[in-house]
């Protein structure tokens, strides 16, 4: 049985290239580094796009397309996830492989950024079909991927299973078992535990430093409201329930629901995994995605997709506390409206970065076929996320920006240090 997957919660309009491309820019103006180094980080390294049929059930043939783009391997081999959704295009690629360089080098992590994609509802496929389309993008993909110089991941829409798929498909392409070409598989074939609940856990991590340095959200009485309830979402509040925090309201690709006295996570959970979605849960208010961002709450963690707080709504969230779960999911005319407005917003490559965290330590597993156990994952994530926190905050007081510019000011300082040290060849 394939498992659930963590779906878009609505179609985004932002071209989430142009909204990375802007976030650069703004960060760039605090560094003194060469025009010409600058100008080389704007662009990825190589973007590939495939074409490729896929057998139905009824036996007739359908084509698809994916991507997959490598923004920047100074650091190391490239890194980040594969989607399957129908909003996937080459600019939200593009965005989200930039996005990736930077997460990586803020983490201290010795990756550069990637990021792929199939243009297809996962769900509309039976099981065979999906298991077909999986192998045959990963085929396709042989040419650009490896455990040295290009490593896939789960994102929306994927899992563990179809990470299995790539994993057995690489491996049976090159004659044995090559347990690193992929992160985020299943335990059973060499996956690390921790990395399932790792991005939730790293995004709350992320948010329990933020409160500790708020001079108004310095009670444990804190309300939160989580977009999304897929892999990040449902993860994050499970472990925000678990330290005492309260959900007062989540969603997914079909609406939300809201309760200002709280809600049960773990019955609720239980609830999405027998029904498969959060539709008939009793427990609540039902309201929309865009109503449920600017219901009454401290912390907001958005934690669907791209491009869901903008100018529009951003003067009507009422959270004292913005925390990112997922990839660009705010815009950069809704950043300018929070940040005039004293909402601290923890960025996304900042407080997503538990995913690549531990799929860097299940790719070192991997390698060394040496494993380490739940306690020593969930250990070295958090003390890692820590270290992070406090290097963007430092920058922030440095530069006297807010923490996302921080975060890049950061990030891109790191790999623009990297190319000049190596040099461009020839």
């Amino acid at each position: 049985m394939v498992a659930a997957y963590n779906m878009p919660v609505q179609t985004h309009n932002t071209n989430a290239y142009e909204t990375a491309l802007a976030q650069f820019d703004k960060a760039v103006r605090f560094l003194s580094i060469p025009d010409g180094v600058a100008e080389f980080l704007r662009y990825p390294r190589r973007e590939f796009t495939v074409n490729f049929p896929v057998k139905r059930d009824d036996g007739s043939m359908e084509m698809f397309t994916g991507y997959r783009v490598h923004h920047n391997t100074v650091l190391g081999p490239s890194k980040g996830g594969i989607r399957y959704s129908l909003a996937v295009d080459m600019n939200e690629v593009r965005a989200l492989a930039m996005w990736m360089s930077w997460k990586c080098a803020l983490a201290g992590l010795p990756y550069g950024g990637a990021k792929g994609g199939v243009v297809v509802d996962p769900r509309a496929l039976s099981p065979r079909e999906l298991e077909s389309l999986t192998r045959r993008y990963a085929a396709e993909l042989i040419p650009v991927i490896s455990p040295h110089a290009d490593i896939p991941a789960p994102d929306m829409g994927t899992n563990p299973q179809i990470m299995a798929w790539m994993m057995d498909t690489y491996s049976m392409t090159v004659g044995y078992s090559v347990p690193a070409i992929v992160t985020g598989k299943p335990v059973n074939i060499g996956g690390s535990l921790g990395r399932n609940e790792a991005t939730g856990r790293g995004v709350i991590t992320a948010m329990t430093e933020a409160l500790k340095r708020s001079e108004s959200l310095n009670s444990r009485n804190i309300r939160i409201i989580i977009q999304g309830f897929g892999n990040v979402g449902s993860n994050a509040a499970a472990r925000a329930a678990e330290l005492g925090f309260t959900i007062v309201g989540v969603s997914d690709v079909f609406g939300g629901i809201y309760n200002p006295n709280g809600l049960d996570i773990r019955a609720l959970r239980a609830y999405v995994a027998d029904s498969g979605d959060l539709r008939g849960y009793a427990e609540g208010e039902l309201v929309s995605n865009s109503e449920l961002l600017t219901l009454p709450c401290d912390v907001l963690i958005p934690a669907a997709m791209e491009g869901q707080i903008t100018r529009d709504n951003a003067d009507k969230v009422k959270a004292q506390l913005i925390v990112e779960g997922a990839n660009g999911p705010t815009t950069t005319e809704a950043d300018d409206i929070l940040n005039g407005r004293g909402v601290v917003v923890v960025p996304d490559i900042l407080a997503n970065a538990g995913g690549v965290i531990v799929s860097y330590f299940e790719w070192v597993q991997d390698l060394q076929a040496f494993f380490w156990d739940e306690d020593e994952i969930f250990r070295q994530l958090d003390r890692a996320m820590v270290r992070t926190y406090e290097a963007t905050e430092h920058t922030a007081e440095e530069y006297e920006v807010d923490m996302r510019t921080a975060a890049q000011i950061y990030a891109i300082k790191r790999v623009a240090e990297a190319v000049m040290t190596r040099g461009f060849y020839p």
